[in-house]
């Protein structure tokens, strides 16, 4: 009898293993898209799809895992400038219709952009600088009889436009300035929000959201300020991590509270190479109550400071907001440097969001501001034709493949293959890698019990999804 136990709990031990395995050997099938920095392929379907089996032992491997899970992801992105919504718009309606889609649905071609940043007034790329409440100098307006969202008329009717195809898109707001008669030098340049403005700015805030609401197009958040540490750009306000601590708890974050706002505000808004202004906000704790997390540019630092502000606020969110691509551009070093440096290295540095800077501008990098960016080439370039450009392909590799409410998961990093990893809602992995190497690479890439071998060229970014 003690024998047939025995042989009975070996055998199930032994089914139960086997069950197991089965359980956890993943789909079968990998599909790829891959881009070449030659330009031979771009973001282009691949025919072949590797099945997931035995290790290949002789190849180096990517261990996909997720059971271990970081930041939910908010979304992959541009900035709808005013300039990029202008040359939008003149497009004939079948063409506008069709580039639409194919920018904010992730069916047929389309490489489904999740998330925008806009301008709250002009920024730098429209082809005039104003605000909502522009005055004669010398006059104030401290009640906002004046404002107006009329000069952003554009920008509202080509948003309800995307939103009619994607409903679900998130939109940050950002202001390169307030209007001049809040400000210490009376100018759209420079200058920073007057102490004794601190509350009709933030009325001035409060009353956009509500009007874009209005609308029918909702804020999700916003930054209290546009590289707050730039008074170079035009328009441009200068505005110190302790003022707008400050701002934030006097005036801004109450404003929202009273109005029943559930908009974010995300704090800095500026370069990785400080990384003490966000902390230093998140630090006091009247401002920190109103504070959902902190934004990051990369023209200065390094990505792993928003680690360092994750390490110190482990509970407050991490975001990258903006990032340009200089004209001409150089497309096997553009396309290297942002998938590893923000693709692949913000999110792995707890970024919820990756945007690129300008969706679009024309062949001469116009349209603006008269002191404005005069080399920003966008994503797409309107002109007798559309052509996409490389932050196109950079995004498009995340934004098609890794919507909204998706997770980073675990992945390893193989010699010159770096790479991220995330779980989608549908339950779908999806694993962006580049192949860092002077020679084309075979992997395997390992998920459970099994592993499918892949190759990407040298230099070529892919997405895998399975």
């Amino acid at each position: 009898m003690l024998k047939k136990i025995i042989l009975s709990a070996l055998l199930s031990a032994v089914t139960g293993i086997i069950y197991t395995h089965a359980q956890n050997v993943p789909e079968s099938k990998v599909s790829s898209w891959v881009t070449h920095p030659d330009r031979s392929a771009l973001l282009e379907k691949q025919a072949t799809m590797p099945v997931f089996g035995q290790v290949n032992d002789a190849y180096p491997s990517i261990t996909v895992n997720d059971n271990e899970k970081y930041q939910q992801i908010d979304g992959f992105g541009f900035t709808l400038t005013g300039g990029s919504a202008t040359l939008i718009n003149k497009l004939q309606a079948t063409e506008k219709k069709k580039l639409l889609n194919e920018l904010f649905s992730t069916k047929g071609a389309g490489i489904g952009v999740s998330y925008l940043r806009i301008s709250i007034g002009a920024s730098d790329l429209n082809a005039e600088v104003f605000t909502y409440d522009d005055l004669p100098a010398g006059e104030t307006d401290p009640k906002l009889t004046h404002f107006s969202l009329a000069k952003d008329a554009g920008v509202i009717s080509l948003l309800k436009e995307i939103l009619a195809i994607n409903p679900r898109i998130k939109l940050l707001g950002s202001p390169w300035t307030a209007p001049s008669w809040m400000k210490t030098n009376g100018s759209s340049k420079g200058g920073k929000l007057k102490t004794d403005c601190y509350a009709v700015y933030g009325q001035y805030l409060t009353k956009y959201i509500l009007a874009m609401k209005a609308r029918g197009i909702i804020i999700d958040a916003i930054t209290p300020q546009n590289e707050p540490l730039n008074p170079k750009n035009n328009p441009s306000m200068v505005m110190e991590a302790a003022e707008q601590a400050a701002f934030i708890k006097s005036s801004l974050g109450p404003a929202f509270h009273a109005a029943g706002l559930k908009t974010k505000i995300i704090t800095y808004d500026h370069n990785a190479d400080r990384p003490d202004y966000p902390i230093a906000i998140l630090k006091d704790p009247e401002a920190r109550q109103y504070v959902d997390g902190s934004a990051f540019h990369l023209y200065g630092g390094n990505i792993e400071a928003l680690t360092e502000v994750h390490n110190a606020f482990p509970d407050k969110n991490l975001y990258f907001t903006e990032q340009w691509v200089g004209a001409p551009g150089n497309f096997e070093e553009n396309l290297n440097w942002h998938v590893n440096t923000l693709i692949i290295g913000a999110t792995r540095n707890w970024a919820r969001n990756v945007l690129e800077w300008n969706l679009a501008a024309d062949a001469s990098n116009l349209p603006h501001t008269p002191g404005g960016c005069t080399e920003c080439l966008g994503a797409i370039t309107v002109e007798h034709a559309i052509t996409r450009n490389v932050a196109y392909y950079i995004i498009g590799h995340a934004s098609k493949f890794v919507p909204a409410g998706s997770v980073r998961i675990a992945s390893t990093i193989s010699g010159d293959l770096a790479n991220v990893a995330f779980l989608t809602p549908q339950g779908k992995k999806v694993l962006i890698a580049i192949n860092n190497g002077k020679n084309k690479a075979s992997f395997n890439i390992r998920y459970k019990n099994a592993a499918a071998v892949c190759s990407l060229d040298a230099g070529a970014v892919g997405t895998f999804v399975w």
